[in-house]
Parts: C-alpha cells; sequence; structure tokens
C-alpha cells in the first residue's frame, strides 16, 4: 500500500513538473537535509544533499536548486556543522558543473540583536566563497516567531556576499573561526529579538536608530575580522 501510495505522489509531482514546463516557468526545487537525523553525520549529510541537488535537475528538470542545510536540535542552518555541509556541497557542485545553486537564511536569533546579523554574515560569507549564486533569507529567529524578520537582514546578507566575493579561501575560513565563536555557544540562550513593528517605522518602512546603530556594530566588527565592508 505504501508503495502504491509513492507511486501516486510521484505521478503528482511529475504532472505538476510537465505543467510548468509546458507553461515556460522558472523551477525551484527545494530541499533541507537534516543533519543528525536519520541521514547521520556531517559527512552523510553533504552526499545526500550532493545526491538531492543532482536529482533536482535530473529528474525535476529544475532552473535552480534551493538548499540550506538544518541542525537538528538548533532548527538553524548556521551552526558550526550545518555550515560545514553546505560549504562543502557548493564547492562541489560549483567546481563540476554550472548548475544554478542557492541556500537559505535560518539564524536562531531573532531581528535587532548583533547575534543575528553576525550569523548571516558568517553564512553569507561561506555561500559567496563556496560557489553559490543565489542566497534566500531571512528567516531570522528560525522563521517560527510572528512578524521577526525584517529588511535589515537581508541587507546584511547582500553587503557581506559583495564584500567576501573574490576573497582568498585561506582567510575566508579564518574569519569564518573567528565569528563562529561569537555566536555558537549562544545557542541556547539566543535572543528572540524585536518584532517588525518594534525595529522599523511602520508608516516609512524605515528601520529605527536602535537597529541602525546594532548595524553599524556589526558592520564595525566585521571590518575589524577583515572584511571589505562599504
Amino acid at each position: 500500500m505504501s508503495q502504491l501510495n509513492e507511486l501516486k505522489i510521484d505521478n503528482a509531482s511529475l504532472s505538476m513538473i510537465a505543467g510548468w514546463l509546458h507553461n515556460g516557468n522558472v523551477i525551484m526545487v527545494e530541499q533541507m537535509p537534516i543533519f543528525g537525523g536519520y541521514i547521520g553525520g556531517i559527512e552523510e549529510t553533504a552526499i545526500c544533499d550532493v545526491a538531492t541537488t543532482l536529482a533536482s535537475f535530473t529528474l525535476l528538470n529544475a532552473s535552480y536548486h534551493l538548499d540550506g542545510p538544518i541542525h537538528i536540535r538548533w532548527g538553524t542552518t548556521t551552526s558550526r556543522e550545518t555550515l560545514q555541509i553546505a560549504g562543502h556541497v557548493a564547492a562541489a557542485i560549483d567546481h563540476n558543473t554550472d548548475l544554478l545553486i542557492a541556500n537559505q537564511y535560518y539564524p536562531i536569533s531573532g531581528p535587532c540583536t548583533e547575534m543575528c546579523l553576525t550569523e548571516i554574515a558568517t553564512q553569507a560569507i561561506l555561500d559567496t566563497a563556496s560557489g553559490r549564486e543565489l542566497m534566500s533569507g531571512c528567516a531570522s529567529a528560525k522563521g517560527v516567531l510572528e512578524d521577526h524578520t525584517s529588511g535589515m537582514e537581508a541587507r546584511m546578507l547582500g553587503e557581506v556576499a559583495q564584500a567576501a566575493a573574490g576573497m582568498d579561501l585561506g582567510e575566508v575560513n579564518d574569519i569564518l573561526q573567528r565569528l563562529l565563536r561569537r555566536y555558537e555557544r549562544r545557542f541556547l540562550t539566543a535572543p528572540a529579538g524585536r518584532t517588525f513593528q518594534e525595529c522599523y517605522n511602520v508608516r516609512r518602512v524605515t528601520p529605527t536608530k536602535e537597529y541602525l546603530k546594532i548595524y553599524e556594530t556589526v558592520v564595525d566588527m566585521l571590518r575589524k575580522q577583515g572584511l571589505d565592508m562599504p
């Protein structure tokens, strides 16, 4: 019975893909392998990640593939282990293919906090250096708290990615190690941050002075770490 159900699901998926191709749609296929789950550890999760990435293009005719290794305990893409997986997988795909790959951003901390912006900066450096073409962010506070995301997190992602482009990989790795040490021990007590309404002027859709100050503090820190921020 289970095999019949799986067959029905596969047929439905293939029918959707056929319809999208017929309409000339851009097809994004997403998967988020769980580190520490049924797949196993870093190496096993990376192998699974590569396999599902390739399957997205060969079986589902993806235009691009959206990744996002997730830590089974923390539910975030910014842990040391999930960053290792994402970096090695992207580098392997980028070195051996011309496929378009992307990554999702799920920092554990919330908006208007230095920790959140540091998590995002760390992953943005990694994704840029490992060859990802697209970045999808950011689902701050793991994307589970209502109204806990804003444009400032996406701004940090974009500006860091531009600053990290073309950097020496050895230098990148040194910066990543230092940034990880700034936040990875705080996962258990990660700040939820503020809601969008609390850290933005809702009528003007502009960040508050408090958030701008926090942003500049993190930018200054990144410069001191060796990143040529604008």
